[in-house]
């Protein structure tokens, strides 16, 4: 049975806006700009063949906590992932203006 989740430490160079992004295991945004790509089935397992950018279309608070929701623009597929302390916090509040 596959891990539900698999810590993986990777940078890389964020496919929509270019920004590089130091992983720390948990990374699975940018920062700069939310968006991020469809390659994991569960977290970190890099099993999803489907390789779409995940654009960030919206976000939930929970708590004092809020959640980023993504949609795959290939398949459609939705992801919710926890913004991070580091995360825009403005890019995240343009969220509910542009995708209302």
């Amino acid at each position: 049975m596959p891990k539900l989740f698999q810590r993986r430490i990777e940078d890389f160079k964020c496919e929509h806006c270019g920004e590089a992004v130091l992983g720390n295991g948990y990374t699975n945004h940018c920062p700069k700009c939310m968006w991020s790509k469809h390659v994991d089935k569960n977290p970190g397992d890099r099993a999803e063949k489907c390789g779409g950018m995940m654009e960030p279309v919206g976000f939930e608070k929970r708590g004092s906590d809020y959640i980023i929701i993504q949609r795959c623009l290939r398949c459609r597929f939705e992801r919710k992932n926890n913004f991070l302390k580091g995360d825009d916090f403005e890019v995240l509040l343009k969220l509910s203006t542009t995708n209302s």
